[in-house]
């Protein structure tokens, strides 16, 4: 089965198929006049969002799917306006797909807490009736860091997921690991999710995916990439992520670097202090939910049928071309 741009060129293709002179380097200064707002070539003013809204970025897909945890849940991103209470980097990245593309669908089947078997039993079903051309698919945090899982035995899972994945000819998008090195006990599971890394390269050259590398995402070891919890990763965090992958894909967006607020001055006592707050208001409620075996049954996917991406309350552009609070 044909299998469409699995790294798209935006220098050579739209997304009718259409050769075409776009280029990557007009796109930071498409991005400061969606944020700011800016002149028209013949001097009149040009308002943020009617200037994105005519920014249509050149891409081959139509009916996106996300897979996953509370990752691509987006979890740690409160935004009312977004189905579920919650935006996070996949509904960023399919906002910014689906700018000009008006019969472009989304649909996002994460939910939070499962582990890599769960999501490929429970999320690959539904996701293949979708039809999806484009597929994200993001497991095993959760098996590696608080169940201490095999690496080896998760990439075979996550082979046979993927194999069966990439059969509907979807471009396949994998996540490898972030860094929690400098994480509190969450450190411990540094080496596995290395490991997994490499297996996950192992998979996605076996069925020709896409990887979005978190590892060597660097600015994802800036504390102000986490949420408090530092289980999930803050707005920030998930906007330089929505960021990574649209580069990844090889997607001109209109999304731009943010710099954080900086850090106050602390000192090891009261660092030490933080970690033990953060212990016990996060940790350690989390461990002995799953050691008692507390289910979260009741939770639902976000977005279980591909949709429009704006809706009622959240018109087209909603968040195209505002910047992230930081």
């Amino acid at each position: 089965m044909h299998r469409p741009f699995k790294k798209y060129d935006a220098g050579s293709v739209t997304s009718s198929g259409d050769r075409t002179a776009v280029v990557r380097s007009s796109l930071p200064h498409a991005g400061r006049v969606a944020e700011e707002g800016g002149m028209s070539a013949s001097g009149s003013r040009v308002d943020a969002r009617d200037y994105v809204e005519g920014l249509a970025a050149p891409h081959p897909w139509s009916r996106y799917v996300a897979l996953g945890d509370s990752f691509t849940e987006g979890v740690g991103d409160p935004e009312p306006r977004s189905p579920g209470g919650l935006r996070g980097w996949a509904d960023r990245v399919a906002e910014e797909l689906s700018v000009g593309h008006e019969d472009f669908a989304y649909a996002n089947l994460a939910v939070r807490g499962l582990l890599l078997e769960q999501i490929l039993d429970q999320q690959t079903g539904p996701a293949l009736a979708l039809k999806p051309d484009l597929i994200t698919l993001s497991g095993g945090g959760n098996d590696l860091v608080f169940r201490g899982s095999d690496p080896d035995k998760l990439a075979a899972k996550l082979d046979a997921g993927v194999e069966l994945l990439s059969s509907t000819g979807a471009t396949i998008v994998l996540f490898g690991g972030p860094d929690w090195g400098g994480t509190p006990v969450l450190g411990h599971s540094r080496g596995k999710v290395a490991i997994f890394n490499e297996n996950i390269r192992i998979v996605a050259s076996r069925h020709d995916a896409v990887i979005a590398d978190l590892w060597s995402l660097r600015e994802l070891t800036d504390p102000r990439m986490w949420d408090p919890d530092r289980l999930h990763f803050s707005p920030l965090g998930y906007h330089t992520i929505a960021m990574m992958v649209l580069d990844t894909l090889n997607v001109p967006h209109t999304l731009q670097p943010h710099e954080p607020r900086p850090l106050p001055e602390n000192s090891w006592r009261h660092a030490r202090a933080e970690d033990l707050v953060w212990a016990r208001k996060y940790l350690f409620p989390w461990v002995l939910r799953r050691i008692r075996h507390q289910t979260e049954e009741e939770l639902k996917a976000k977005r279980p049928a591909a949709g429009p991406v704006f809706g009622a309350g959240m018109p087209p552009g909603t968040f195209i071309g505002t910047r992230q609070d930081s």
